[in-house]
């Protein structure tokens, strides 16, 4: 088992003597994984509570970006799970999906995250840079089946897993990816966290995906719990990324409550990366809702 070493310590000994010690999250490990769908590999990061599984095996929650959250939701996790009967958190597994990079961010997320694209909706999209090299996108559902097909077997194989206590999590265009699963392939996970989501990447795409996910649902006996976050200042991100999430919300709340447990959330004060903290400290509480 490979520790994740977060940062280093330095200790002084009697002599006076410098030791230099890796910090490591305890009962986490890392891996690569290779996926048939691409050349590059992603980084996996996987949290396993110290508390002993129940009968039906822990709750899982799927989280993209880990690079830069892993440790984050790690922590609230050990610290919140140690009285649930106060937090609201139960120990669940984490696995968090990210890249072989020392960067918090890889530019391969805007292709594992976004479906394909057409160029004039790419060329209307609010950008920092205008001369910078644009990333190639298109690859959501590609993303999609190296979880389901290939990831998540292996993770029920080497943990005990309550399958049906899936949660995955994502925020940008995580939060995007998040929303399209739900309204694509709702069967792949039972709750759905979608912080800040990019609705304006393809907007009208991502209307009809909804569109045809609540006719399907007064159909099925599916049930789902869904949470949409945005931060406060977020109000004046240039792609109305607070006035969409809203929207998004505002339709799906009307849906009945046994079909989709709609939930939405605005964090005071907050923006589209300071938020992130108490965003996955509200996402480890949501994973057992109800």
């Amino acid at each position: 088992m490979t520790r994740l070493s977060h940062s280093s310590i330095e200790t002084t000994m009697p002599s006076r003597e410098v030791v230099r010690q890796s910090f490591t999250l305890p009962n986490t490990e890392q891996y690569l994984l290779h996926s048939t769908t691409r050349e590059q590999p992603y980084q996996i990061y996987v949290f396993k509570p110290s508390q002993e599984a129940p009968p039906e095996g822990f709750s899982v929650i799927y989280l993209l970006d880990a690079n830069a959250l892993f440790a984050t939701m790690v922590e609230a996790m050990r610290v919140q799970s140690r009285v649930p009967e106060k937090t609201g958190v139960y120990p669940a597994v984490v696995v968090g999906i990210g890249y072989p990079t020392e960067e918090p961010f890889d530019s391969s997320r805007f292709y594992d995250f976004t479906m394909p694209t057409p160029k004039e909706v790419l060329d209307a999209l609010p950008v920092r840079n205008k001369d910078a090299v644009r990333p190639q996108v298109g690859g959501a559902d590609a993303f999609r089946a190296f979880i389901e097909i290939e990831l998540k077997p292996r993770i029920e194989r080497n943990y005990s897993i309550n399958t049906k206590q899936q949660a995955v999590f994502g925020h940008s265009l995580g939060g995007l990816f998040v929303l399209q699963t739900l309204f694509t392939q709702p069967h792949t996970f039972q709750t759905y966290i979608a912080g800040s989501p990019s609705v304006h990447w393809n907007k009208a795409m991502l209307r009809e995906q909804e569109d045809q996910y609540t006719s399907n649902l007064q159909q099925g006996q599916i049930h789902h719990k869904l949470l949409i976050t945005i931060g406060e200042l977020e109000k004046n991100h240039p792609s109305n990324m607070s006035e969409n999430a809203k929207e998004l919300y505002e339709r799906l709340a009307l849906l009945p409550n046994e079909k989709l447990d709609a939930h939405f959330y605005e964090f005071e004060g907050e923006g589209h990366v300071s938020v992130l903290p108490a965003l996955v400290s509200r996402a480890v509480r949501f994973l057992r809702r109800g």
